[in-house]
């Protein structure tokens, strides 16, 4: 099937059902809803669903903050990254979404690791630092 990533996905609807699904499941795993505690979760569903329109091709905008700086001072470990990715990967599935599109979509994330992560460590679970500074919520 031919055409950019976002059309393959299925455009806007689809990947916010997609970003939904995954948000929810993100906030019920023990392994990372820690790291999720202070943040906007309106705005934290805006900047998924623009980011993976754009990545993909479509005609959205992410105007967020970079990924090293949104995440600086999370204390983000890898088991904690690799457990976003096995949700998100568990959501790309009860959605159907073909193994090659799961892996493009992937494929954008994986590059984003040294910006997210900041302790090579296999623990999950850790607590969100005190200093830690989330973007502000999303103006009505």
């Amino acid at each position: 099937m031919g055409g950019s990533l976002f059309e393959r996905l299925g455009g806007l609807a689809a990947i916010e059902s997609v970003i939904d699904d995954f948000v929810g499941r993100c906030a019920a795993d023990d392994r990372i809803n820690t790291k999720f505690a202070r943040s906007d979760v309106a705005r934290l569903r805006k900047s998924l669903v623009d980011q993976v329109c754009e990545a993909g091709g479509g005609p959205c905008t992410y105007a967020g903050r970079g990924m090293k700086e949104t995440h600086d001072g999370m204390g983000v470990t890898a088991g904690e990254f690799d457990a976003l990715v096995e949700d998100l990967v568990a959501t790309l599935g009860q959605f159907q979404v073909p193994q090659a599109e799961q892996d493009e979509l992937l494929g954008l994330l994986g590059p984003m690791r040294g910006d997210i992560v900041e302790v090579e460590s296999a623990e999950t679970g850790t607590a969100l630092l005190d200093t830690y500074q989330p973007a502000a919520p999303l103006q009505a």
